[in-house]
């Protein structure tokens, strides 16, 4: 799954003539994102990116013609890329507690290719984005929360999962908390750390089974055939 929101590198082609080469734009992203992992936003230039692709900054303007204008773009591929992975996971009859292990699951699957949440990266220098960038950023985060208000509304009404307080609140504790578990797990490289922190995160809110299946409607008794 975590293919589906990091870089990706390369085009499919034709059958029987392998792997395409992706189109020059996609690979400036790539490499752009790359540089974002390891340096962050502000930690790297045009010039970085050119000298990487062996292309001049010319070119570079051309595909993006500010970095801003590259930054909005890396914002709204991984957006997208994240939230196809979720609507993949929202489909109808999906518990509640499901939903929310495939969220979680998104950020352990990008942890283990050593990247990061893009968007949490960046919150970290959202003072010197430019404004853009930061709507962006923004609003990544209030669809995080809107889709996870929503399976915790779910959760409470199917009796799946238990929580005080209003959905949103939680929603945002959520995202905090997962955030804030690949940030503390990065310099350890160990992915273990992030499993623990979520499974803990996620059972807090999980209901007992028994109080689960009692949410659930009960069905209709049977009726008595009339008497012959």
């Amino acid at each position: 799954m975590s293919a589906a929101i990091t870089g990706g590198g390369q085009a499919t082609g034709n059958a029987g003539r392998g792997p395409a080469q992706a189109p020059t734009s996609v690979r400036v992203l790539d490499a752009a994102e790359r540089l974002v992992h390891v340096r962050g936003f502000n930690g790297f230039s045009y010039a970085d990116i050119a000298a990487e692709m062996h292309m001049t900054k010319a070119s570079l303007h051309y595909h993006f013609a500010t970095k801003a204008d590259l930054g909005e773009a890396l914002i709204t591929r991984y957006a997208a890329r994240f939230f196809g992975a979720l609507d993949a996971a929202d489909t109808d009859g999906t518990s509640a507690p499901a939903k929310l292990s495939a969220y979680a699951k998104l950020y352990a699957d990008v942890l283990s290719q050593q990247r990061m949440c893009l968007c949490g990266m960046l919150a970290a220098e959202y003072p010197t984005l430019p404004g853009p960038m930061q709507s962006a950023v923004l609003e990544f985060f209030d669809h995080n929360e809107d889709w996870l208000q929503a399976v915790l509304e779910q959760g409470r009404s199917e009796g799946s999962l238990e929580f005080t307080g209003p959905a949103r609140d939680t929603a945002r504790m959520i995202i905090s908390g997962l955030e804030g578990a690949m940030l503390v797990t990065r310099p350890y490289g160990d992915a273990g750390r992030f499993k623990v922190a979520a499974d803990g995160l996620l059972a807090s809110l999980t209901a007992p089974a028994s109080q689960s299946v009692a949410a659930r409607p009960s069905a209709p008794a049977a009726q008595s055939a009339p008497a012959s």
